[in-house]
């Protein structure tokens, strides 16, 4: 065991997009504001870029193949295949899809709740409005009510006029119903978990959000009164989850098959570990330029959007350890059990809301806002796994 642990001492990032993410964010915010200010009108021209259903601008062009360029790597990179042995690691699977689907999804909505309706709303604006998209196949008269929004017309296209804390609201709802599939696999390596394992977990909870995602979704913005049609969440799933998904599968097995996996995982991965990070990039640069102006009229915007999502973060990370530790789970078991349900899915968050309440939306920011603090938050959270694994028996793990 030890030459494994010795061995696991080393692990680092070593790749500058994933090591330095946090800076690159914080340059995307500046460059986009200023982008922004310079084109104002160049994000609303590429939201334009739509595909459109019944007049309605449905997907986003620009933010659709971003998205697209955001989570195949992240697909390609699972082995499917691995879930069947699943059931030789029974408790941790367990724990992550309790924790993740039962648990994470109400504490968020409570949390963001509490803070952004109740103790940030004064600060925010009472009275302040946000525009967002008319719901999809949803067709209203100018003025007829529809959940917490009114129906107006905004350069000649009905949009729904909701509190803008409500739009944060729906942004901080998308990211707790969103487990993260891409990120956790870099927790749970930099905090010596069991490799394997977490992929198990990532394969199974990225078939679970095929299902899901879109039930709790529908449910928990119908409760927080706005209401998002069923069909709009099922095809925001099969555009930014199914069909990256298949395409990862498909093209892994036609690689694998045609190159050796050496090759695949020596050259292939190697040239794709970067386009996630580059798209994630590209997609906030869009984001920030159209929410330049709300975020300099009142700059702690984001800081009241963080606080919630920070709160989030470590309790539902010490529900999860916690539990791994009454489940008698082994360290290198615990670690990625708990990082799984911590972190966000933010790529798929940011592409649904996007799709359900556009580019300039605050629910879009608000999960921008989730990118921002992943990096810091999960790394301190890295950290104290690191310092508490006494905490934990030890067991010699294969890791990947």
């Amino acid at each position: 065991m030890s030459n494994n642990m010795n061995s696991a001492a080393d692990r680092k990032l070593t790749n500058i997009f994933e090591r330095y993410l946090t800076v690159w964010v914080g340059f995307c915010i500046v460059g986009g504001i200023v982008l922004g200010k310079l084109a104002p009108g160049l994000a609303k021209t590429l939201d334009g870029m739509a595909i459109n259903v019944n007049g309605a601008p449905v997907v986003s062009i620009p933010i659709a193949v971003c998205l697209f360029f955001m989570m195949y790597p992240i697909m390609v990179k699972i082995d499917f295949a691995s879930v069947v042995k699943a059931g030789g690691s029974g408790k941790p699977v367990f724990l992550t899809l309790f924790v993740n689907w039962c648990i994470k999804p109400f504490t968020m909505y409570a949390i963001a709740l509490l803070f952004l309706g109740v103790l940030f709303r004064g600060l925010i604006g009472a009275d302040a409005t946000d525009l967002v998209k008319m719901p999809f196949g949803l067709d209203l008269a100018v003025g007829a009510q529809h959940g917490a929004g009114t129906v107006v017309l905004a350069d000649g296209v009905k949009m729904l006029q909701i509190p803008l804390w409500r739009s944060y609201f729906a942004g901080c709802i998308l990211l707790g119903i969103a487990p993260c599939t891409a990120m956790v696999l870099v927790w749970g390596y930099l905090s010596r978990g069991n490799d394997a394992l977490t992929l198990i977990m990532v394969a199974i909870n990225s078939l679970t959000m095929l299902v899901l995602y879109g039930v709790l979704g529908g449910f928990l913005l119908g409760v927080g009164k706005l209401p998002v049609p069923w069909q709009a969440l099922l095809l925001s799933i099969l555009i930014y989850v199914a069909l990256p998904l298949v395409c990862g599968y498909l093209s892994r097995k036609w690689i694998i098959t045609a190159k050796g996996e050496t090759w695949f995982r020596e050259r292939f991965l190697h040239v794709l570990t970067p386009v996630t990070i580059i798209a994630l990039l590209a997609t906030l640069v869009l984001l920030f330029s159209f929410k330049g102006e709300t975020i300099l009229s009142n700059p702690l915007t984001i800081l009241w959007i963080a606080i919630p999502l920070f709160i989030q973060t470590c309790l539902i990370f010490a529900l999860g350890y916690g539990l791994a530790k009454i489940l008698k789970l082994s360290y290198e078991d615990a670690a990625p059990a708990a990082m799984i349900g911590a972190s966000n899915h933010f790529e798929v968050a940011i592409a649904t809301s996007t799709m359900l309440f556009g580019l300039s939306s605050g629910a879009a920011l608000a999960t921008v806002v989730g990118v921002l603090i992943e990096v810091p938050v999960m790394l301190m959270l890295v950290r104290f796994c690191l310092r508490t694994q006494n905490w934990f028996r030890h067991e010699e793990v294969a890791n990947a």
